[in-house]
C-alpha cells in the first residue's frame, strides 16, 4: 500500500492492520542491563501493508569495551564500532524515524527497556508508543506441536523467513518483519483487524483490562493529563498523552505489562481529563497533580518538596551543611542525601574548609587540632591556627563556584582546577582505581554545578515568552515566570501569534518569588521547562530580563565532562 504515512492524530482506534505502520527494531548491546550496558548496533525496518518503507541501520560506539563473549555472539568488535556515532546522536534520529508508529520487537521488554533508559539518560521524551512482541504473539498463536520453541532463529526457520537472523541489528529487524508478518496471517480468520484488537488478544490482559476498555470512549483525540480514580473517586495514577484517548485505551491492552499498572488498569472506575495546549504544558500539570494527589500506583514525582541542598552555615567559620530547605547561594536540588553529601565531600576535597561541626568563636578559639589538620586537610582555625580573614578566601571560593562567579574560572585558585590537578597525581603515580573514583566524583560534582547554574539562571528571570515550532506552520507558545509555566497556548497556521501572546500574558498566573536558587519553583518543573526552552527550535519572543547562563566555572568543563563520561580512557585531560 502506498501514501502518505497517517499520524496518531489520524488514526482511530478500528484503523486495519493493512494500513498499520509498524516499525520493527532491533538492538546489539554490550549487555543485559538497560542500566549498566551500551548498544553497540540498531537495526528497524518501517513496513505498512506489507510494503517496506524504509530501513535505519547503524553501528553505535557503545563508548567502552565490548565483551569477548558478546563479540563471539555478534561478531562486532571494538574495531568496527571505532568511530561510529554515539547512541545520544543516534536515539533521536531513531524516535523520529518511528515516529506515530507501532514499534515490534521480538523479545520487546529488552529492546523497549533499552531505548526508554536511554531516553531517561539524554533527557528525551519517551513517546509511549504501542509495543508488539512477537515473542509473546508467537506463544500465543503457535501450537507447540508446530516449533520447539519461540525463539527468533526457530521462528524464521519455522514461517519460512526471507532473512536469516544472525545476531546483526538489521538482519534480525528484517527477519522479525517476516515472522510478524506470518503471524498476523494465522490472526485474520480469528477476527483480529486492528491493533486494539491485536494487543487484547495476547494472553495476558486480565479479564478486570478487558472490562474497562470502555473507560477510554469519551475521551478526546488531544494532548493533556488523564487521572485513572478508584472506587471511593481517589486518584490511582496520573499520565500525560500527547492524544489522550489513544494513550488510556493501551493500559487495557497486552501492551501494558508493568504489574502494578494492570492492576490500577482493573481497579480504575473512570477517567478524567485535563486537555492541554502543547505537551509542556501537560508535562507540567502532570506534575502538579502527582505533588497535589500523591497517586499510590505513580512511582516518581510524587514528593516534589522532598530535595536536597547544599549551603554555607552562617558563622564566622562557615563550613558546608546539608538541608531540606532552599536559601540563596544553595547548591542543588540533589534528589537524595546521599548524592548531596558526595557534593559536600568532594568540594571538601578541595578546599581546606573545615569538616567538624562545632561553632568557633571569631576570637580567642580554644579547640584542639584535630586529625584532619595533621593529614593538612584544614588549617585548624578551632584552635586559633587561622584567621576570619585567612579563612574567607576558601568561603569566597566555594560561594563563586556554586554560583559560576569568577573565583570558579581561576586557572591558579581554582577549586575544580584543583581537583583536576589531584586526578592527574593519582594517575600518574598509577592509582588507577583511586583516580578512577577521583575523576567520577569530580564528574559529578560539574554535573550538578552545571545544572544549578543552568536552572538557577532560568528562575532568576521575572518573565520570558517563548515560542516553538508545532510541526504544522503554527507555534506552541508558553509564558514562563521565575521557572514555572504561568501561561500556554497555541497559533495554528495563519493565526497572528503576537496578540495570542498578549493574551497570554494578561492572564498568565502571577508567581511571587521566594528564597532560594530556584525562586521555590518545584525542581522538577524547572527541569521540564529549561528541556522545552533549550530543545526543539524554541525561539525567545520576549524576555522581561537577560536570560545568560554563566560561561564559566562549571560550564567551561563540560567538554570534559563529556569525554569523561565518554572516552575509553578515564583520565580526560582539562582544556
Amino acid at each position: 500500500m502506498t501514501g502518505a504515512q497517517l499520524t496518531f492524530d489520524e488514526i482511530d482506534d478500528d484503523l486495519p492492520l493493512h494500513r498499520t505502520t509498524f516499525v520493527v527494531v532491533d538492538l546489539e548491546t554490550t549487555g543485559g542491563s538497560a542500566q549498566r550496558d551500551a548498544v553497540t548496533e540498531i537495526g528497524a525496518v518501517k513496513v505498512r501493508g506489507g510494503e517496506v518503507l524504509g530501513e535505519f541501520a547503524t553501528l553505535v560506539d557503545p563508548g567502552c569495551e565490548i565483551p569477548p563473549m558478546v563479540v563471539s555472539i555478534t561478531g562486532i568488535t571494538g574495531a568496527m564500532v571505532h568511530g561510529a556515532p554515539r547512541f545520544d546522536s543516534v536515539l533521536p534520529a531513531f524516535l523520529e524515524f518511528s515516529r506515530d508508529s507501532v514499534l515490534v520487537a521480538h523479545n520487546a521488554p529488552f529492546d523497549i527497556g533499552f531505548l526508554r533508559a536511554h531516553c531517561e539518560r539524554l533527557e528525551l521524551t519517551w513517546p509511549k508508543p504501542q509495543v508488539l512482541c512477537t515473542a509473546k504473539l508467537a506463544r500465543r498463536v503457535l501450537s507447540r506441536d508446530e516449533t520447539p520453541n519461540h525463539k527468533l532463529g526457530t521462528l524464521a526457520r519455522v514461517l519460512h523467513a526471507r532473512t536469516t537472523p544472525v545476531h546483526r541489528a538489521l538482519d534480525d529487524a528484517r527477519a522479525t518483519v517476516d515472522v510478524l508478518h506470518a503471524l498476523l496471517e494465522r490472526l485474520g480468520p480469528l477476527g483480529v483487524r486492528t491493533v486494539p484488537e491485536l494487543l487484547a488478544h495476547l494472553p495476558d490482559v486480565t479479564p478486570q483490562q478487558r472490562r474497562n476498555r470502555g473507560l477510554a470512549d469519551d475521551l478526546p483525540n488531544a494532548p493533556g493529563v488523564y487521572l485513572f480514580r478508584g472506587p471511593n473517586d481517589e486518584v490511582l495514577y496520573v499520565g500525560t498523552a500527547s492524544d489522550l484517548r489513544r494513550r488510556v485505551r493501551q493500559y487495557f491492552t497486552a501492551g501494558e505489562r508493568r504489574g502494578r499498572v494492570r492492576e490500577m488498569a482493573g481497579l480504575a472506575q473512570r477517567v478524567d481529563h485535563v486537555e492541554c495546549a502543547h505537551p509542556l504544558e501537560a508535562e507540567v500539570r502532570e506534575l502538579r497533580l502527582l505533588g497535589a494527589h500523591q497517586p499510590r500506583y505513580n512511582r516518581r514525582s510524587k514528593f516534589p518538596k522532598r530535595t536536597w541542598w547544599v549551603v554555607l552555615t552562617e558563622e564566622a567559620f562557615p563550613r558546608l551543611s546539608i538541608v531540606r530547605s532552599a536559601r540563596d547561594g544553595a547548591l542543588g536540588p540533589f534528589r537524595s542525601r546521599a548524592a548531596a553529601a558526595e557534593a559536600v565531600e568532594t568540594l571538601q576535597a578541595g578546599t581546606t574548609l573545615r569538616r567538624c561541626t562545632e561553632r568557633i568563636p571569631a576570637r580567642n578559639p580554644s579547640g584542639r587540632p584535630c586529625a584532619v589538620y595533621e593529614l593538612g586537610r584544614c588549617a585548624a582555625p578551632c584552635a586559633g591556627h587561622q584567621s576570619v580573614e585567612e579563612y574567607a578566601p576558601q568561603v569566597v571560593t566555594v560561594r563563586e563556584v556554586i554560583s559560576g562567579g569568577p573565583a570558579g574560572r581561576d586557572a591558579e585558585h581554582g577549586l575544580l582546577e584543583r581537583l583536576h590537578a589531584e586526578l592527574d597525581r593519582l594517575a600518574a603515580e598509577e592509582r588507577f582505581e583511586d583516580a578512577a573514583a577521583a575523576r567520577d566524583r569530580l564528574a559529578g560534582l560539574v554535573r550538578a554545578l552545571d545544572q544549578a547554574q543552568r536552572w538557577a539562571a532560568l528562575a532568576a528571570v521575572p518573565e520570558l515568552v517563548a515560542a516553538r515550532p508545532d510541526g504544522a506552520g503554527g507555534w506552541q507558545l508558553a509564558v514562563v515566570r521565575h521557572g514555572r509555566l504561568a501561561a500556554a497556548g497555541n497559533a495554528r497556521r495563519g493565526t497572528p501569534p503576537m496578540p495570542v501572546v498578549d493574551a497570554l500574558q494578561a492572564a498568565a498566573e502571577t508567581v511571587l518569588p521566594e528564597p532560594g536558587p530556584l525562586r521555590g519553583a518545584p525542581a522538577d518543573e524547572v527541569r521540564v521547562v529549561h528541556r522545552w526552552l533549550t530543545t526543539g527550535g524554541t525561539r525567545l519572543v520576549r524576555c522581561a530580563t537577560p536570560w545568560a547562563e554563566p560561561a564559566g566555572s562549571a560550564a567551561a568543563w563540560r567538554t570534559w565532562l563529556e569525554r569523561a563520561t565518554q572516552a575509553r580512557t578515564p583520565y580526560p585531560a582539562a582544556d
